[in-house]
């Protein structure tokens, strides 16, 4: 899509729509006042002129000399009488027919003599009858001589004026009407569209529908995904990566009504405000940054899920690497012990310190090996020891920990996740103390406790350190994210699990 603004003098202006518009519209209001008017104005006009020309039928019908002529069939009589009338009374026309239905007086000669059709006149049967013919107004009256005999009908029509016609008298009224309703159309025209381009800054429809196109282009062409609500929390924009780190949601949805994280609610719909919010959610760690609006908010949100593994991977290899310098330097010490006592002389002195030494090591190696039976799960708890002894904490099992080797892979994979993060956080809370660990896999279900002599966490936060990636560590650390306890949550929920705390004591169950 060019970045250019779309060229104004190919479109036609917004003050110029408006004006014609508007003028379509006055056009079209003033046709249909016009038609109404003149349709009320024909109703008028034949409901007047249809009691006129009946009075004037009438009389004509009452005159002695139209009876005498169609008594006597005197048809210059007639037509003298019929014409005097017309004169007087401003009708059209007059038509005098006999009661053989013939025309025997007629404004129009060629219908003298040629039949007459009544139509739907009662006239003929002795009843006066009005109505119309085309835009003729017509009252037909019987002419009665005594002994109540009808000798003939005489018919009074008037035309009714075109609409043009109609107008004609109030033509300088209408023209005034006409340019007051344009003046006021191309006047309100111009201002509306002053107002409207003070309010879309500047910017003609045109190029506010290209602005819109390309701006959705953009979000929706973003790796990171976006997400758009409105002030009530209802999506109004979901990008294709917001909607694979979202399943579920779709557009309109409420966030209050997804099945999300409570974290991530929470942050989506701004009652957890912040920077770079990071929420654990279907495995994934995502970061969310939310930018309020008028209309609502924007949301972004990374998948880091990546990186977090990177430096998960990181963290693992300084914890292995302090593990092999915790061994070396304990190493190094017990080699000049050894030195020493042997340039004393005390040969016995050696022999009961190394016996020691590989006491105290193959003690803890061949607890674990009799207690856990998990490979990886075993492994772990080795290395650990080794840091456990450099901080001077204690390392042991409680009396009925057991595991038995897990027959799911992906199992023993987020056991170590599960044991090492919680035996990191309780080395970390109790330097010179000790650690209790507890095992057991009965059930179908595997429960992780881990269990330390530090001062515990408060109960207010038995939550918060689940939820928010709790870490005590931030400060001294650099490396502490306080994603470790997010994690554990997240792997023993995504495998039917449950994972608590209650002061020193962390339980984490996975399915």
């Amino acid at each position: 899509m060019p970045d250019a603004a779309p060229s104004r003098g190919t479109r036609r202006p917004l003050a110029r729509q408006f004006l014609i518009w508007q003028l379509v519209v006055v056009v079209l209001l003033l046709a249909a006042v016009a038609v109404l008017a003149a349709a009320q104005s024909d109703a008028a006009f034949r409901e007047t002129q249809g009691r006129r020309m009946l009075s004037v039928a009438e009389d004509v019908a009452a005159t002695p000399g139209i009876r005498a002529g169609l008594v006597e069939r005197n048809v210059d009589l007639l037509a003298t009488f019929a014409r005097s009338a017309e004169n007087l009374s401003g009708a059209d026309r007059i038509v005098v027919v006999d009661a053989n239905r013939v025309v025997r007086s007629s404004p129009d000669p060629a219908e003298l003599g040629s039949p007459f059709d009544p139509g739907e006149s009662t006239a003929f049967a002795g009843r006066a009858w009005t109505g119309a013919a085309g835009r003729t107004v017509v009252a037909e009256v019987p002419v009665v001589v005594e002994g109540g005999q009808v000798v003939g009908v005489v018919s009074a029509g008037i035309r009714a004026p075109t609409l043009l016609e109609a107008l004609a008298p109030a033509r300088g009224e209408v023209a005034a009407l006409l340019g007051l309703a344009l003046a006021l159309g191309v006047g309100g025209s111009l201002l509306l569209a002053r107002r409207v381009r003070r309010q879309t800054l500047g910017l003609e429809p045109a190029e506010i529908v290209e602005l819109v196109q390309r701006r959705e282009a953009m979000l929706l062409g973003v790796k990171e995904g976006v997400v758009g609500l409105d002030p009530d929390g209802r999506i109004t924009l979901l990008n294709r990566p917001a909607v694979d780190l979202l399943p579920g949601a779709h557009l309109g949805d409420r966030v209050d009504d997804l099945a999300l994280d409570a974290r991530l609610r929470d942050v989506l719909t701004g009652r957890v405000r912040g920077e770079d919010q990071v929420v654990v959610h279907s495995g994934r760690v995502l970061v969310l940054n939310r930018n309020p609006l008028d209309a609502g908010a924007v949301v972004t949100l990374r998948d880091r899920t990546e990186l977090t593994t990177l430096q998960d991977w990181l963290d693992a290899s300084r914890s292995l690497t302090d593990t092999l310098r915790a061994q070396a330097h304990e190493f190094t010490n017990r080699l000049h012990t050894i030195a020493g006592l042997t340039e004393l002389g005390e040969h016995d002195e050696v022999r009961r310190f190394v016996s020691g030494v590989v006491a105290a090591a193959e003690g803890w190696r061949r607890e674990v090996a009799d207690r856990v039976a998990e490979p990886a799960a075993a492994a772990l708890l080795v290395a650990k020891a080794s840091l456990a002894t450099e901080r001077g904490v204690e390392l042991r099992f409680s009396p009925d920990a057991r595991l038995a080797a897990a027959d799911d892979p992906a199992l023993g994979r987020d056991l170590v996740t599960v044991l090492g993060n919680l035996v990191d956080n309780a080395l970390d809370a109790a330097p010179g103390g000790w650690v209790e660990i507890g095992l057991s896999d009965g059930g179908n279900a595997v429960c992780v406790r881990v269990r330390d002599s530090g001062p515990g966490v408060a109960s207010e936060l038995a939550e918060e350190v689940f939820r928010h990636g709790f870490t005590t560590k931030a400060a001294e650390s650099p490396g502490g994210r306080g994603l470790g306890l997010a994690l554990v949550r997240e792997v023993c929920l995504r495998r039917g699990g449950s994972v608590a705390v209650e002061g020193s004591t962390f339980t984490a169950v996975l399915g």
